[in-house]
């Protein structure tokens, strides 16, 4: 019997909408606020496994699906927040910066398919870019105001507490990516999921 080929627009479609459902579900899981600002969620693990497991398009398509939802108010980002103000806000220069740390994954996975050193080295890679472009966002927000901060205060707030969770998430997210991608009769083959 002649087994039916999904079509790739409805793949594409369903993965990304089932990628920005767990994009979404790992930003709500957050631990109560550890100082100013700081509070940890799962948004850098699901990130990291969107973009190490699928193709550059779907990771792509379901940050931009994402932050597209947060700004028009469905309530997606962190603590159920939504809206512009969160994105013009101090910290959104991180979340707009998971667009990029997705890209870089992504690109970096495609140079070897299923090189475990190459993707590793695009999380890192594309986590520091993260963190950089969050940072120098954190700082322009303030910067006219009386609570101007310097890039030391900014990282101490926003980067060197994350450091070991996002190494953690990063381990774990490598992990669940090499056992599915080995596992050809998981996810519908994902390996091919959103490729035409």
């Amino acid at each position: 019997m002649k087994k039916e080929r999904i079509n790739p627009m409805i793949m594409t479609i369903t993965t990304v909408g089932i990628c920005t459902a767990l994009m979404t579900i790992c930003s709500w899981i957050s631990t109560p606020a550890i100082g100013p600002m700081v509070q940890f969620t799962l948004q850098t693990f699901a990130v990291f496994f969107i973009a190490g497991m699928f193709p550059l398009k779907i990771s792509l398509l379901t940050l931009t699906v994402y932050i597209a939802l947060g700004i028009a108010g469905i309530p997606v980002f962190s603590n159920f927040k939504s809206g512009i103000a969160v994105i013009e806000g101090p910290t959104g220069g991180y979340i707009v910066g998971f667009f990029f740390l997705a890209l870089i994954i992504g690109l970096f996975s495609k140079i070897k398919e299923g090189s475990t050193a190459l993707l590793v080295i695009g999380m890192i890679i594309g986590l520091a870019v993260c963190y950089a472009f969050g940072t120098a966002w954190f700082y322009f927000v303030f910067l006219n105001t009386e609570n101007r901060k310097g890039i030391l205060e900014i990282l101490s707030i926003c980067v060197f507490p994350f450091l070991i969770p996002d190494a953690l998430k990063m381990g774990l997210a490598v992990f669940m990516i090499k056992k599915l991608y080995l596992n050809d009769n998981s996810l519908c083959s994902v390996k091919n999921c959103g490729r035409e």
